[in-house]
């Protein structure tokens, strides 16, 4: 039997026994749903790596490195035998093995890569995360690795590579794909998947700020992209149903040295597999 084509461009579907959970914690008590709702917020799913990044997985040298920021350890890939290095960030529910058609080509051109699972992610230990421990990750990895002369994110990743260089990472260059922008849109669009109301959002929000004692909107893509200030190159689909494309678009907008590629019917995953992005990634990293 043929295996059916998965839609690149499908939004991955909250499975419906989530969707009733949280209807009923809602039927009780704002408390108890907006409680559930953080809990699944800071929960990613670990996938196991597919066949496709077996040899990335193979050839990398891991090793487990602690982050004591945020008292947690994390399992780092290095890729590679070059001293030039480029550092790879997934994104939420990713790996460090899944931008491996990047890191492939990084390689024939003369680098070596470092990835990692961000905790909670992967081979890394925990359950649940937040971007913070994603950018404080980089930051530990920099010391350890560095220096890097470019960084790339994809997702979530994108948006803890933009913070982590308006926190002090230095690199010449930067790429993000699929990044999120503004994190009250993203608490927002994850409550709606869940079905529930608009004043979760804002609860959620709460939550966050007062357990971690940080504001959400400081992380937000646009912010911290308004003080890089070297080229970064935004790589964004038209059709992403995870993170639209208006997010990319705005992210462009407030760089001083952005280029903006936009693509069609890739999604947000199929992008980092695609000939033409990674022809235009290393097109960006050739002539910046």
């Amino acid at each position: 039997m043929t295996k059916k084509a998965t839609n690149p461009t499908k939004s991955l579907e909250i499975p419906q026994f989530i969707i009733v959970s949280c209807k009923i914690c809602a039927f009780i008590s704002t408390k108890l749903v907006t409680s559930y709702a953080a809990k699944l917020f800071t929960t990613p799913i670990k996938h196991k790596v597919p066949k496709r990044e077996f040899e990335m997985d193979q050839k990398s040298i891991q090793k487990t490195i602690y982050v004591p920021v945020i008292n947690r350890s994390i399992v780092t890939y290095h890729y590679g035998e070059s001293d030039r290095k480029i550092l790879l960030v997934h994104g939420w529910s990713g790996r460090g093995t899944q931008l491996f058609k990047i890191a492939d080509e990084l390689i024939k051109l003369g680098y070596s890569t470092i990835s990692f699972d961000a905790p909670a992610h992967g081979k890394s230990e925990g359950k649940t995360t937040i971007m913070s421990e994603f950018i404080a990750s980089i930051l530990e990895i920099e010391k350890q690795y560095g220096p890097f002369e470019i960084a790339i994110g994809h997702s979530l990743g994108g948006m803890s590579v933009l913070n982590a260089i308006k926190d002090g990472l230095k690199v010449n260059q930067a790429i993000v794909i699929g990044s999120g922008d503004i994190v009250q849109d993203i608490l927002d669009d994850f409550v709606i998947k869940l079905g529930l109301k608009q004043e979760i959002s804002d609860r959620l929000r709460d939550l966050f700020e007062n357990k971690y004692q940080v504001k959400m909107d400081d992380f937000s893509a646009y912010k911290a992209a308004q003080k890089v200030k070297i080229p970064v190159l935004v790589i964004h689909d038209n059709d992403d149903p995870e993170v639209p494309v208006k997010a990319g678009i705005h992210i462009y907008q407030q760089l001083e040295s952005g280029t903006l590629y936009l693509t069609d019917g890739l999604g947000h995953r199929k992008i980092l597999g695609n000939q033409n992005v990674i022809k235009k990634v290393l097109e960006f990293i050739k002539t910046n």
